[in-house]
């Protein structure tokens, strides 16, 4: 029998096809059947509960990245010792539901810097990115950006500086620590009677439930080998357990160390960690600079596809298991493109409607990812931020990709449903949560409206509502049109299932369902 691609990965028969668009009209309760004029694509869902999605999907990811771009720095208003209120406002409508404090930056933080009376807190130098970080930012102010905002706090400790020797020492100062000051620090945060907490004036807890240990371990043959890594990480994980043996660990998985990693450490770690920064034109220079600009049809092209190597590397982070059942942590995931403001494609659409594919790629793969980022969360300069900050004064705004994130994140069901057929050139996820199913869907044409009529098997549609963008891919944000462009508009849905996606827009809804 002859079958259709649904181009999501999924077959169906002519005859099943067949049942699928007769049973649509159906599916949308009580209105009339489909005409042959009105034949449109069938855009269906099976509501069935396939696995859990977890409530990570859309972290965030803060590290001090001093002279390369003052995310830290810029973002603390240093005149009345507070956080930009500007940035807590944008960052509570972007609502991301964790935040990680770290990187390689971590690899010479001592945390004791970073607490206390601010009027003694000693600068450092930023070894990575360069430039000083005057430590008014620490512990206890990170974890109140993450309450204003409402996201769970994610550290990052000083794995023994993951064994690079560059990052060791600095001008006579030690800027590596082991698993002894990983402990004292979950102390610090955790424990009810800390004193030292207490005597900086917190008398409650501040409580980080979520460590990692080191950041790209595998990544610099400098460090550490995977057996040294693996064996440090019990290390680690035994020290900070005794002082809260409630925390759940995240230890580095990538280039290929997943099922070593697990065999040794395993029982000690709840995640295993993996990067995925890339060059989405590594090998035709489309996007750098500004020659994005120059041909929007390559730019498309490039970027609708930039979602396979991100699938690529997820594949090879699950395969790298072994069969071990243990969840996945993408912790630092965007586009790397040379540019003269670092990566300026990213302020464009294009990469707003790319990213959002690569958000439904995670959704995919939500039975083993539970933790993702897809974005460093706010800076001045490299645009690979969700947030920008502009510098001096103004006001923070959404980058495509937070706007991406700030939609899909606000409409997203609790279990994954399974896509059974897609018209061409729709990229479409699918969810539910008791008597809703929600769709994230992407409309890979640069110039092609595409229409399709919504079902979903087994139910009657009772009502729907669509929350869209819809943008010109050379459409660029910046500080003066922040509030015109990109702008999510809701609609509700016709009363005919059929609904109109434009080129290149990116589309949440939400579909009330019920007994048909």
């Amino acid at each position: 029998m002859k079958q259709i691609n649904n181009n999501r990965g999924h077959w169906i028969s002519r005859r099943g096809l067949g049942k699928v668009v007769a049973g649509a009209a159906a599916a949308v309760g009580g209105l009339r059947v489909l005409g042959a004029e009105e034949s449109w694509p069938v855009l269906s869902v099976d509501p069935a509960e396939r696995f859990e999605l977890s409530p990570y999907l859309y972290m965030q990811f803060m590290e001090p990245l001093g002279a390369t771009d003052s995310s830290v720095e810029a973002s603390w208003d240093h005149l009345r010792d507070r956080w930009r209120a500007d940035l807590v406002e944008v960052t509570k409508e972007l609502a991301p539901p964790m935040m990680r404090w770290g990187g390689i930056f971590c690899d010479f933080y001592r945390w004791r810097e970073g607490v206390g009376p601010r009027d003694r807190r000693v600068p450092m130098l930023n070894l990575m990115w360069g430039g000083v970080e005057s430590n008014q930012v620490g512990t206890a102010e990170f974890v109140d950006f993450c309450r204003q905002v409402g996201a769970d706090p994610l550290v990052c400790v000083n794995f023994e500086s993951d064994g690079r020797k560059q990052f060791m020492n600095a001008k006579g100062s030690v800027r590596t620590a082991g698993a002894g000051e990983a402990a004292e620090w979950v102390a610090y945060c955790n424990n009810p009677d800390n004193a030292e907490r207490r005597r900086h004036g917190f008398e409650r807890p501040l409580t980080v439930t979520h460590w990692q240990l080191g950041n790209e371990t595998s990544f610099d043959r400098a460090g550490f080998d995977l057996e040294t890594a693996a064996r440090k990480t019990v290390e680690f994980a035994v020290a900070m357990r005794k002082a809260d043996p409630s925390i759940r660990l995240i230890g580095w998985g990538d280039s290929g160390w997943a099922g070593r990693m697990a065999e040794v450490a395993g029982e000690h770690l709840q995640y295993l960690a993996f990067h995925n920064l890339y060059n989405p034109d590594a090998k035709q220079p489309v996007l750098r600079g500004e020659l994005y600009q120059r041909d929007p049809a390559a730019t498309w092209e490039v970027l609708m596809k930039a979602w396979e190597i991100n699938d690529a590397k997820i594949r090879q982070a699950r395969q790298s298991l072994g069969g071990h059942k243990i969840p996945l942590a993408m912790t630092e995931c965007h586009f790397t493109v040379p540019g003269r403001d670092r990566c300026d494609v990213m302020s464009s659409w294009a990469v707003g409607a790319s990213y959002a594919r690569l958000l439904n790629n995670h959704q995919r793969h939500g039975d083993v990812l539970k933790i993702v980022n897809v974005a460093d969360f706010c800076g001045t300069r490299w645009q690979t931020n969700a947030v920008m900050i502009p510098v001096p004064g103004g006001r923070s705004y959404l980058m495509p990709v937070g706007r991406v994130m700030q939609l899909y994140r606000k409409h997203i069901g609790s279990h994954a449903a399974n896509v059974t057929h897609t018209p061409d050139s729709l990229d479409v996820v699918a969810s539910r949560r008791g008597d809703v199913v929600y769709l994230h869907v992407v409309n890979t044409q640069r110039t092609k409206t595409v229409k399709a009529r919504l079902a979903v098997q087994g139910q009657t549609i009772k009502g729907g509502k669509v929350w869209q963008i819809v943008e010109d891919l050379m459409t660029q944000v910046s500080e003066l049109n922040s509030g015109s462009v990109m702008k999510t508009v809701e609609k509700e849905l016709p009363g005919d299932g059929v609904w109109e996606f434009p080129a290149t827009s990116v589309s949440a809804i939400e579909l009330t369902v019920g007994a048909a």
